[in-house]
């Protein structure tokens, strides 16, 4: 770790040909980059050390550590029915090659030699000491029936090889870390090196709002995603640290205090829960905090991508699949860097995630107002008062000194002589300017949008009650 000049090293681990691909590898190199959490060293792919673990794999046979199986799961299955039958609930593989002395050869997997008697006892910082009866723990598969290793040997292949001193990942895991323990020991009599084996943590699992371990299929857990939501990393980041552990009573909380803070012993055992909502809340923290010079940097990809830089892809909603961003929805050379500036104040107070920002915006950046059925209908379609509250801010806003203030103040006063209260009175203009009911304050707003766009839009909205009507 960081607080003791620990050396992050990245290993792919990628021996499973079908369940790799090259741009998932290139998504967590960028994730961790964009996190700032890129490694000190790699990333290594666990498959180019091939020779490595064919080292290993002829060291532990010579050894007799490990038998040739040429069972298929059919018949392992078959047998487990049989023996359930007849009163023996036992699961898994029964070694029934062990003492066959079966050559290696084609399709004959390798299985590692489990001792009959004892336990394995695991040493977990976060777990303490967990004991594993060795009549618990079956002949387990080392090398596949094609030759090549499975994830449990390369891993300990490669941990000797790197001198890994400490390995942390889920609980889900840690039923695999006495067959590793079991290789580690055997690999160092196979080889005669006495190598000091990691120190484990396996960390809480992460469950959603039902309880249930987070699934890549069903709940929004990829890094890339929130980046593209318009996550800041520092304010993620913040938030994965609190999953499982507490600084105390602070939860924003700066990098250096986690890497002074942070200890493995403190992690708590039980599920953690990924709340999105809490995330959300935090990410909004980071943002209002932000200068305003480095919000509106921030938010550039969502509103002025730049060629060569990176910029949010096309992304849809988690849960229904409806889509929610497809790039920026008005042309380049219609976005104004200083109207979003004038604007920038207020929509950092009104934003969760920079993903949000050109929703606010895009009414100053479209040719036209953007169209919103359900807010028409509520601010003009069934406002019977609209038209006149239009035309008396088309003449009004005609005539007025352009600024925030003024046009409160003429608006103001349309209202009163309406018999109504303000935000009543500027639902039609809003909605005639901006396209929608809710936004970015109006004033504001209409002051960027200018005088000429401004009374545009309001005519046009008139004629359109006229052809409605």
């Amino acid at each position: 770790m960081r607080q003791r000049g620990g050396t992050f090293v990245l290993r792919i681990e990628d021996t499973d040909q079908e369940r790799n691909r090259n741009e998932w590898t290139e998504g967590i190199v960028s994730a961790l980059a964009w996190l700032g959490m890129a490694p000190d060293e790699g990333p290594y792919l666990q498959s180019e050390q091939g020779e490595a673990h064919q080292a290993a794999i002829e060291a532990l046979w010579a050894h007799g550590a490990l038998y040739a199986c040429g069972c298929t799961r059919a018949e392992i299955d078959e047998r487990t029915k049989a023996r359930a039958a007849a009163g023996d609930p036992t699961p898994g593989y029964d070694g029934h090659c062990r003492d066959l002395g079966l050559p290696r050869g084609a399709g004959r997997a390798l299985r590692f030699r489990t001792p009959d008697e004892g336990e394995v006892e695991v040493v977990d910082l976060v777990r303490g000491e967990v004991a594993f009866p060795l009549t618990s723990l079956e002949d387990f598969i080392c090398v596949r029936g094609d030759g090549n290793p499975l994830f449990v040997l390369a891993n300990a292949v490669d941990d000797r090889s790197m001198r890994i001193s400490h390995v942390i990942r889920g609980e889900d895991l840690l039923p695999t870390t006495p067959k590793q323990i079991m290789l580690w020991a055997a690999l160092n009599e196979a080889t005669g090196s006495a190598t000091a084996r990691p120190t484990y943590a396996h960390l809480p699992l992460l469950v959603n709002e039902r309880g249930k371990k987070l699934s890549k299929r069903r709940d929004p857990v990829a890094v890339e995603m929130y980046r593209e939501l318009g996550y800041l990393p520092e304010a993620f980041r913040n938030y994965i640290a609190l999953l499982g552990w507490s600084p105390g009573d602070e939860e924003i909380v700066p990098l250096e205090f986690l890497v002074e803070h942070f200890r493995l012993e403190d992690v708590q055992r039980s599920p953690a829960f990924f709340d999105v909502q809490k995330l959300a809340h935090m990410n909004g923290v980071y943002i209002r905090a932000l200068p305003l010079d480095e919000f509106i940097a921030a938010a550039r990809p969502w509103v002025d991508p730049q060629p060569g830089e990176w910029a949010p892809g096309e992304w849809r909603d988690p849960d229904t699949g409806e889509l929610i961003f497809a790039g920026v929805p008005w042309p380049a050379e219609r976005f104004d860097a200083q109207a979003f500036a004038r604007l920038a104040p207020a929509i950092q107070e009104r934003v969760a995630a920079l993903g949000e920002v050109p929703a606010l915006v895009d009414f100053l950046f479209l040719e036209d107002a953007p169209f919103e059925e359900a807010s028409w209908e509520k601010a003009i379609g069934r406002d019977e008062l609209a038209g006149r509250l239009l035309s008396e801010a088309l003449a009004a806003y005609a005539a007025c000194q352009w600024s925030i203030e003024e046009l409160h103040r003429v608006t103001l006063a349309i209202a009163e002589a309406a018999g109504r209260k303000l935000g009543k009175a500027q639902a039609p203009i809003r909605v005639a300017t901006m396209g929608r009911d809710k936004g970015l304050p109006l004033f504001d707003s209409l002051e960027a949008l200018g005088r000429d766009e401004t009374l545009r839009r309001i005519q046009a909205a008139l004629s359109r009650m006229d052809v409605a009507g």
